[in-house]
């Protein structure tokens, strides 16, 4: 049900209020998803809570997380003769250890922007003297669609269309998080999108092993200060659980399609995260049946040289170990028009969302 303009004004004081009485004590809260930090500047989240609650940014962010040595393959591969490749447009301006796909572009190198992966599949009928090579980057809410791309392909059948993968899981980014000895976080609040897949049982370890509370949340301004609301409560009760705020969205079973048409075409794969580092099982494979739409495998490339950017602490950010302004480069030599890293790129990066919403709005020039 809809709300009108007075009932979410009241539904927000509310919640506010409430917030704000049961914050009694320090408390970190960590949202996990880039679509909730954008959220949560956008709305002025923030500024409504008291200064006992804290919020830091999470490993939420698939272009964020993702690694150089990814960029510089996806880069390798652009500058191979009579290879396309397709890749959605917040990919184009990540900087890779000497590059970005944006500058091989202007350098002439065939690389499209696409809204759906299967305009690859378009593409690949449509040049069947060119490989296409789609950059797989995303979590458990994009990475169907991939895998249904790569059965329809074997249908058809295309044979000139491949997948650089690097689909990543959230709940093992979660554990890696709640098993680090140098980050604290009281309370997660978890992406309501990946859980409409997963559904709930892969986040029951929160509670159920490090006694931590989470809490599933959606991406309207109410949903995020219901869910903060719910984490409180749980934190000053002393208690831990899961639950599900994003209840009219997510199921607790997710949807059962979806991670069939995953289980087939995926599996599960050691996967490095971008400041947490190479993580088990946080990653999807294809699976031996589909190694033939593998770019990595078809298409094999030399060992490349891979470094990260001097200075920057993309990696600090996404573990919430430091906020982006205490990074050296933000809004100095790093801003979304230049970015020196990964955060500052993504409209889901938290280093783009402080430069555009937050701290970062005096330094625009």
């Amino acid at each position: 049900m809809k709300l009108t303009a007075d009932e979410t004004v009241r539904a927000a004081e509310f919640f506010t209020q409430a917030i704000t009485r049961l914050a009694t004590r320090p408390v970190r809260i960590m949202e996990v998803c880039g679509t909730h930090t954008v959220a949560i500047f956008r709305n002025g989240i923030r500024q409504l809570l008291p200064p006992a609650v804290e919020l830091v940014s999470g490993p939420g962010c698939p272009v964020c997380v993702t690694p150089n040595e990814y960029l510089d393959k996806a880069i390798a591969y652009s500058r191979q003769p009579n290879v396309i490749i397709t890749t959605f447009g917040d990919m184009l301006k990540v900087p890779g250890s000497q590059s970005t796909l944006m500058a091989e572009r202007a350098q002439g190198a065939d690389i499209r922007i696409i809204y759906s992966p299967l305009d690859s599949l378009q593409i690949a009928s449509d040049n069947p003297e060119k490989s296409v090579i789609f950059l797989a980057v995303g979590f458990e809410t994009t990475a169907p669609t991939a895998a249904a791309v790569i059965l329809q392909a074997e249908r058809q059948p295309i044979t000139n269309f491949f997948v650089l993968s690097s689909h990543k899981l959230v709940p093992p980014a979660v554990r890696a998080l709640l098993a680090a000895d140098d980050i604290r976080v009281d309370g997660f609040l978890l992406p309501g999108h990946t859980a409409v897949i997963s559904g709930l049982a892969p986040y029951l370890f929160i509670a159920g092993e490090y006694q931590v509370p989470s809490v599933v949340t959606g991406f309207e301004a109410l949903d995020i200060l219901q869910g903060i609301y719910m984490l409180l409560k749980q934190i000053t009760a002393g208690t831990a659980e899961l639950d599900n705020q994003y209840r009219r969205v997510v199921k607790p079973e997710g949807n059962e399609a979806a991670r069939n048409i995953l289980e087939q075409v995926y599996q599960p794969a050691a996967a490095v995260w971008r400041g947490l580092g190479e993580i088990p099982n946080s990653g999807l494979a294809l699976r031996q049946q589909y190694a033939g739409f593998n770019a990595e495998v078809k298409l094999p490339l030399p060992p490349l040289l891979t470094r990260e950017p001097a200075g920057c602490r993309c990696g600090d950010v996404l573990c919430g170990k430091i906020e982006p302004a205490s990074c050296p480069h933000f809004a100095q030599g790093c801003t979304p028009e230049h970015p020196v890293g990964a955060c500052m790129v993504s409209v889901e990066g938290a280093c783009a969302a402080w430069f555009r919403y937050g701290q970062g709005r005096w330094n625009y020039a």
